[in-house]
C-alpha cells in the first residue's frame, strides 16, 4: 500500500505533522510519496502529482478543501481515493482533524472505510465567431461560476437544460455546483444544500435582477449550457474556485456530467450531517439552561 502526500504551503507547522504520517506508516508497512516542496528529509520519496501514477492506494491531503480539490483533480481520472486531514477552518471534504490523523491510517490499511462516489463536471467553453481555438475543457469537483472579475454589473444570459430553454436572466452571474458544492458558494448564494451522493447539478444565480428566478436542481445526466447575451467585458469562468478563464458576449459554457466521479474515503462516525450540525450548526436547536421535563422550549 502506498500513500501519496498532498500539503497546502501555506499551513504552518507542517513538519512534525509529516514525521508523525511517517512514524505511522512505518508501523502499518505503508510507503509513502509527498509533493515535492513537502520532500524536505533525505530519504523522503518525491515526485509532482501530475506524474504520480495509478500505484498509489490513496491521496492523503493536508490542509483545507482546496488542498483536498487540487489533489482530487489528479486522482479522480486515475480512480484513486481521497482522503483528507483538515488544517483549515471549516473543511466540508477534509473530514479528519489532526489528533485523529493515526487512527484514520489504520482504518483505511485495515479496511475499516466506504468509499463515496460523487458526481464531478465537465466544462466546456465553446468560444464565440470565426477564427477561434478550440473549445476549452475543466474538471469541476465543487461548481463552475459564471461572473464578471471587475465592477459588480448585471450579465445577461440563456440557461437550457438540454435543448430546452430553462430561462434568460439578468444577474451578477450564475453557479453551477454539484451536490458536493452545494455547501460551497452555492450554499452562500442562497441555494440549497444537496445530499452529497445525489447526483444532481445546482444551478443558482448570483443575485438575480427578479425575485421569480430561484435555484433548480437538475438530474446529474442534464447538459446544461449558458449562453451569454450581454455583460461588456471582464467575463470570467472560475472553476472551484483555483482555475479561471475569460469569457466573451457570445461564447457558450456547457456543463456536462464527468466520466471520472471523485473518489472519497468516509470513516465511521463522519457523516455528511454530523458535519453540517459541527460546523456550521445546521438544524442546531441548543436546550436552554432552564430546560428541563415540561419547560417551554421556547423560553
Amino acid at each position: 500500500m502506498r500513500f501519496a502526500i498532498v500539503g497546502n504551503p501555506e499551513s504552518p507547522d507542517l513538519e512534525p505533522l509529516l514525521e508523525r504520517i511517517e512514524q505511522k506508516a512505518a508501523t502499518l508497512g505503508i510507503s509513502l510519496i509527498f509533493e515535492p516542496w513537502l520532500a524536505t528529509h533525505a530519504g523522503r520519496a518525491s515526485a509532482p502529482l501530475e506524474e504520480i501514477g495509478d500505484d498509489v492506494s490513496l491521496f492523503l491531503t493536508l490542509g483545507g478543501d482546496g488542498t483536498l480539490l487540487r489533489a482530487a483533480r489528479i486522482a479522480a481520472p486515475l480512480g484513486i481515493p481521497v482522503l483528507g486531514c483538515n488544517l483549515g477552518r471549516l473543511g466540508f471534504l477534509t473530514l479528519v482533524p489532526t489528533d485523529e490523523l493515526e487512527a484514520a491510517m489504520s482504518s483505511v490499511a485495515s479496511g475499516e472505510y466506504e468509499l463515496e462516489e460523487r458526481l464531478a463536471l465537465r466544462i466546456e467553453v465553446q468560444v464565440n465567431g470565426p477564427n477561434v481555438p478550440e473549445a476549452r475543457n475543466f474538471y469541476a469537483i465543487n461548481d463552475a461560476v459564471i461572473h464578471k472579475s471587475g465592477f459588480a454589473r448585471l450579465i445577461s444570459f440563456r440557461v437550457l437544460a438540454d435543448d430546452d430553454v430553462v430561462g434568460q436572466f439578468s444577474a451578477d452571474g450564475i453557479i453551477l455546483a454539484t451536490a458536493t458544492g452545494s455547501t460551497a458558494y452555492s450554499l452562500s448564494a442562497g441555494g440549497p444544500i444537496v445530499s452529497p451522493t445525489m447526483e444532481g447539478i445546482v444551478a443558482t444565480p448570483i443575485s438575480p435582477h427578479t425575485l421569480a428566478v430561484r435555484p433548480v436542481v437538475f438530474p446529474g445526466d442534464t447538459r446544461i449550457s449558458v449562453e451569454l447575451l450581454s455583460g461588456d467585458h471582464d467575463l470570467q469562468l472560475t472553476v472551484d474556485g483555483q482555475r479561471g478563464h475569460p469569457l466573451s458576449v457570445g461564447d457558450r459554457v456547457q456543463v456536462v456530467r464527468s466520466r471520472h466521479p471523485v473518489r472519497l474515503v468516509r470513516l465511521p462516525d463522519y457523516s455528511f450531517f454530523t458535519v453540517l450540525r459541527r460546523k456550521l450548526r445546521w438544524g442546531d436547536v441548543r436546550a436552554h439552561p432552564d430546560s428541563g421535563p415540561g419547560a417551554d422550549p421556547r423560553g
